[in-house]
């Protein structure tokens, strides 16, 4: 068994994990072409373990990494993966947040062995819809834009160009969206590379068993912080204003 990792070398180890995801939102941002993209750099990025549990993330869009890790684990559910898969998604009930905003997950071998998994999130202009910019006052999720349930958009290196087609068939803005997508395969293959590199560096045994006390050190401080706070029933009740279609405040 790998010696547990002192202080220091777990503070690398986070840094250098961390670093990958950060690459991937600078190439992401830097490739993609709408201005949701390159200018509100409205994308995140995040590396995971090969069970898809997540190991770092940028300092990005809450949100969005909060709610990345259940669509990671959907996207598993199209193992066995080779090299060169990717999956794409954006299903709210997997793991999405809203419609226009796109998943892509890779898986990251190091020769034949499962290293992990780089996945981006980033919000597309238009994704079809009731509305442009598939944000409209909608009522059930179609009126939203394109449903992408987890598909391999490319597989063994090979894109599926008819799901990719059918993509862009349903939006408003396809030349645009092909762009931005193509930016976060950019991203995907950063986020390979890097990744593939550190569990050289180390050794891809110990490089997973880092992984395992990055985790381990996330739960305990986790623990530590929830212990502190008193027990007792605790509540809380705030409103919306509306929901966009009636006049009357929402209670949350």
């Amino acid at each position: 068994m790998p010696a547990r990792p002192d202080p220091g070398e777990l503070a690398i180890a986070a840094a250098l994990f961390s670093s990958v995801a950060e690459e991937m939102g600078v190439a992401l941002g830097r490739s993609a072409h709408s201005p949701n993209i390159k200018e509100r750099r409205d994308y995140s990025c995040a590396v995971f373990d090969p069970q898809g549990r997540l190991v770092a993330q940028a300092a990005h869009i809450p949100v969005h990494l909060g709610a990345m890790p259940e669509s990671v684990r959907a996207a598993l559910s199209l193992a066995p993966f080779r090299p060169g898969d990717v999956v794409v998604l954006n299903d709210p009930y997997l793991g999405g947040t809203h419609l226009p905003d796109i998943t892509m997950v890779s898986p990251v071998f190091v020769g034949r062995r499962l290293a992990g998994f780089v996945a981006c999130r980033a919000h597309h202009a238009d994704v079809g819809g009731m509305s442009p910019g598939s944000m409209p006052l909608a009522q059930e999720l179609w009126q939203e834009g394109i449903v992408i349930p987890p598909i391999k958009l490319y597989e063994g290196g090979r894109l599926d160009r008819g799901a990719y087609e059918l993509i862009l068939r349903n939006v408003r803005t396809p030349e645009e969206r092909r762009a931005d997508l193509d930016a976060q395969m950019a991203a995907q293959s950063i986020g390979q590379e890097r990744l593939r590199e550190l569990c050289q560096r180390y050794g891809l045994g110990r490089a997973l068993s880092l992984m395992e006390a990055l985790q381990d050190y996330a739960e305990r401080i986790t623990r530590a912080a929830i212990a502190r706070i008193p027990d007792g029933d605790y509540e809380f009740e705030d409103f919306l204003d509306d929901d966009g279609i009636g006049p009357d405040p929402l209670p949350v």
